[in-house]
């Protein structure tokens, strides 16, 4: 049982970061920063991306489990 749970989550998880990539690649994150700093724009936009795939992982898998107890 807790096997189909964790290939739940993990499909779900595939599927965020393909959805989550998608949408920040629209955002223009360079006009934020300064110039030179690509290294940290770059970071920044790793830990947003990860805070959203988690967000959007967790938002989806909680929805669909209570979703089942309703």
């Amino acid at each position: 049982n807790w096997r189909v749970k964790m290939n739940s989550k993990i499909i779900i998880y595939m599927i965020s970061t393909l959805l989550v990539f998608l949408g920040l690649d629209s955002v223009n994150i360079n006009l934020i920063f300064k110039k030179n700093k690509v290294i940290q724009a770059r970071i920044f936009y790793f830990i947003i991306a990860l805070s959203l795939i988690y967000l959007l992982t967790n938002f989806v898998y909680d929805f669909v489990d209570i979703s089942k107890i309703i």
